[in-house]
């Protein structure tokens, strides 16, 4: 079968091999897969800066956003034959540590879990795949290929969830949220946060053009530039460019009381590019809470299902503007101008 595969830590090698069909050691589904989403992770991973392989071997199956459908399911898994499924990306550290001991890896203590298709685990970047039924997630068959934005679409459930789990710690009113950044991620903190009743304000340098639709689309806010330039004061603020500018301009709009989300990696350089008397100050004298999160717990993909569930299927589609076959699937590595969500398709 054909893979999407990697050498993780070298630049350049993204290739299309021919490997032998999964083994059931990497689960009891068998699953023939359909459709991956192509994001920042991946293209970090495809020019030697992140990712690790399996142990023992020099090469990475790419793909955690992926999408298939059931060909095999044994009796009693809660699957069957033809079902449309995603495989949850990170797996609990072999100690376990207490996080992961109680069901919460996206919590994991010490770093040791594998993440497929990232690290220390093949992904779905196949033709055919396999997956243990507990990090399978079932989806509606509606869905159809929108299911494929369902990871990231965790990712952002995580993160509403845990602004919601701290918003009960006192008085808080949660009527406006700020997103930076109109790609994937930030559409969809959007998606979600209209879903809750906010008003939500986006934030992008794009001008116009489908960003501007889709935010709109949602009746939200649609403010094209610079964050410092946003006159928008939010409850909620939750970054997605990884920008350091961005983020320090956008924590700036934050009301007293106000939670910040981080979903970005901010810099590479070991020293952090903000100015932390000035963060410090913001956070002890005006009772601010600033989180990151990545990755997510199975309650997460199962709230998303829920939001993808409910969202105008034709928003969702409009999400996916580029499908790379799979033969190219490098391709979708190069990020055009006109991209939101690029999309492989394991099928072509």
């Amino acid at each position: 079968m054909r893979a999407m595969t990697v050498v993780p830590g070298r630049r350049g090698t993204a290739a299309v091999d021919t490997l032998d069909e999964p083994p059931i050691g990497q689960g009891e589904l068998l699953v023939s897969g359909r459709l991956v989403g192509v994001c920042g992770t991946d293209r970090e991973i495809a020019t030697g800066s992140y990712g690790e392989g399996p142990p023992g071997e020099s090469r990475l199956v790419l793909g955690h956003e992926g999408l298939g459908e059931v060909l095999e399911a044994p009796v009693g898994s809660g699957f069957e034959r033809g079902d449309l499924v995603v495989g949850i990306v990170r797996r609990p550290d072999p100690v376990p540590c207490p996080a992961c001991a109680a069901g919460q890896w996206d919590m994991c203590r010490n770093d040791r879990f594998i993440e497929r298709g990232i690290v220390r685990g093949h992904g779905y970047g196949s033709e055919r795949w396999r997956v243990e039924p507990r990090f399978a997630v079932s989806l509606p068959r509606e869905l159809g290929d929108l299911g494929v934005l369902l990871e990231p679409a965790s990712v952002l459930a995580k993160a509403w969830d845990q602004i919601e789990q701290i918003s009960n710690r006192g008085f808080f009113l949660g009527g406006r949220g700020l997103v930076c950044g109109a790609g994937p991620i930030g559409l969809l903190a959007c998606l979600l946060g209209v879903q809750r009743g906010y008003e939500m304000h986006v934030v992008d340098l794009a001008t116009g053009g489908l960003k501007r639709d889709l935010v709109e689309g949602l009746g939200a806010h649609y403010h094209a530039g610079d964050a410092a330039e946003v006159d928008v004061d939010a409850e909620v603020v939750i970054e997605c460019t990884g920008v350091g500018a961005v983020g320090r301009a956008a924590a700036r709009r934050l009301v007293s009381g106000g939670i910040m989300c981080l979903t970005g990696i901010m810099n590479v350089d070991p020293t952090p590019d903000v100015d932390t008397t000035v963060m410090n100050r913001a956070m002890v004298l005006r009772n601010i809470v600033m989180f990151g999160t990545v990755n997510a717990g199975r309650r997460h993909w199962e709230q998303a299902v829920v939001a993808l569930a409910a969202a105008d299927p034709t928003w969702l589609s409009a999400m996916i503007t580029r499908r790379v076959p799979l033969e190219r699937w490098a391709e979708a590595l190069r990020r055009g101008p006109d991209d939101v969500k690029v999309v492989v398709d394991l099928r072509a």
